[in-house]
């Protein structure tokens, strides 16, 4: 009677090990991705160098709630929501890029 009980508990087993399988690979790792961006975004300050989802990059000019002014030059400065600031960069960064 044993071996009869033992292979119908087998598919619920496979199941919760594919299950835990997706959520160390793909739930676990983008859940510290969101939470690490959400760190970046909260820390910005101005004068911050920094480079956007679409790749532009630029300082901090002016921080508000859920929005962002990125200076790209003497000239242009962009008004952006926070969220689609994809890094911050090295201090220099700017300077080094624009002298090449």
């Amino acid at each position: 009677m044993n071996e009869a009980a033992a292979p119908t508990f087998f598919p619920f087993i496979m199941l919760l090990v594919f299950f835990l399988f997706v959520y160390f690979v793909t739930i676990r790792p983008q859940q510290k991705r969101k939470k690490e961006h959400e760190t970046l975004v909260s820390n910005l300050q101005k004068g911050d160098e920094v480079m956007t989802s679409s790749g532009l990059v630029g300082k901090v000019e002016n921080i508000k709630d859920r929005f962002i002014s990125v200076r790209l030059n003497e000239n242009v400065t962009i008004n952006m929501q926070k969220e689609f600031i994809s890094s911050q960069l090295p201090k220099g960064t700017i300077n080094s890029i624009e002298s090449q």
